[in-house]
């Protein structure tokens, strides 16, 4: 069942007569036709997607299937061949109203335009508003439990998976996890119909989010501007926004990677292939003006993580460069960092989390 229209376009009556739940001979008209097939399909196994169709047209093929009774081979070969023949006809079959429009569209057109349209006429996006509310980061999920009742927490919880319930769980503050928890033991005569309006006004409030201009949060775009700044502007600003907003600032500095990092956050066996990728006049210029407390320890790292033959090569090339004017330094240490980024987003090498690492730290003590 490709296509639900082919079904739809099956001629009235043109096939021989069936037999009845009477047993008297009947003519088939598009109905019938439709649930001949329909059974047909089933019979031979095949996995049709008929929770897809509008509910009236569910009701009536259910309702059609229940009062087919027996069809001779004669009517079902005809309509076999029939519904083969529109088959063949299909060239090409275009979503049904605006909402499968947007649907099939979705992200090839613009978020701003397909809110507009949706707004405009009206309409939800399609598809299951459960399977739209799992796929929620942990974030959007516990702001939903905390702006809903805790009965309608309750049913989003029991909706999730088991793994992402727990995950969810473990971001409430401690009461609010209680209540919703106790709250589950109350939803055992929840309504199969109950649950799916509960999931239809929670995707409604998605759908009436305005579409957000940029894809990466605030904290993300400031750090990726000052990861290119002087450290003279990129210290400056992060004072002030210290002073301003301590936890936006926090998550600038997460964001934030600098040459001073890499001793933090590049893992020791990705340091040879790293050191390839830079050029070798601006490593060793990066390395000769790496002098300062921040700057230091990125030296002592890359050297010892890569062979004794091109550390001490490199030692020499460093020690024959002299000093270095700290403009030219940071100039080689930008470049430096802009490899490392590159090749972290062709997935050549991955950044260690310091959370993370000092996590595996503790659980190790």
């Amino acid at each position: 069942m490709q296509d639900h229209n082919a079904i739809a376009r099956l001629p009235a009556a043109a096939a021989p007569a069936g037999t009845g739940p009477g047993g008297a001979r009947a003519r088939l008209d598009r109905r019938a036709k439709a649930a001949i097939i329909v059974r047909l399909l089933l019979n031979e196994g095949a996995d049709l997607p008929l929770e897809e169709l509008p509910d009236d047209l569910q009701a009536r093929l259910t309702q059609q299937m229940g009062g087919m009774g027996l069809v001779d081979r004669a009517p079902l070969d005809s309509v076999v061949a029939e519904f083969a023949e529109a088959l063949e006809g299909v060239g090409l079959a275009f979503p049904r109203g605006i909402a499968s429009a947007l649907s099939a569209l979705d992200g090839r057109i613009s978020a701003q335009t397909a809110a507009r349209l949706r707004k405009e006429a009206g309409v939800r996006q399609e598809g299951d508003p459960w399977q739209r509310l799992r796929g929620l980061d942990l974030e959007d999920l516990a702001a939903i439990a905390a702006s809903e009742s805790t009965e309608v927490a309750a049913v989003l919880l029991s909706k999730l998976d088991t793994a992402r319930a727990a995950e969810r769980l473990g971001t409430l503050p401690g009461p609010l996890a209680r209540r919703i928890t106790y709250a589950v033991s109350q939803t055992q005569a929840v309504t199969p119909e109950a649950v799916d309006r509960i999931g239809l006004s929670l995707a409604s409030q998605l759908d009436n989010r305005p579409a957000p201009a940029f894809e990466d949060e605030p904290g993300a775009r400031v750090g990726a501007i000052l990861n290119q700044s002087t450290a003279q502007t990129r210290d400056a600003l992060l004072t002030s926004l210290d002073e301003t907003d301590a936890d936006f600032a926090g998550r600038v500095r997460k964001e934030i990677f600098t040459f001073a990092h890499i001793s933090v956050r590049v893992g020791p066996r990705d340091v040879p292939a790293l050191v390839r990728n830079i050029d070798a006049d601006t490593l060793v210029t990066a390395l000769a003006g790496a002098t300062d407390e921040q700057t230091s320890g990125v030296v002592d790292f890359l050297l010892s993580n890569m062979s004794q033959r091109m550390a001490d090569n490199l030692r020499d090339e460093v020690s024959d460069r002299g000093r270095v004017k700290p403009r030219e330094a940071e100039a080689a240490m930008n470049e430096a960092v802009g490899i490392v980024r590159q090749m972290v987003e062709m997935g050549e090498i991955e950044l260690v989390d310091p959370d993370e690492a000092l996590q595996e730290e503790a659980d190790d003590a």
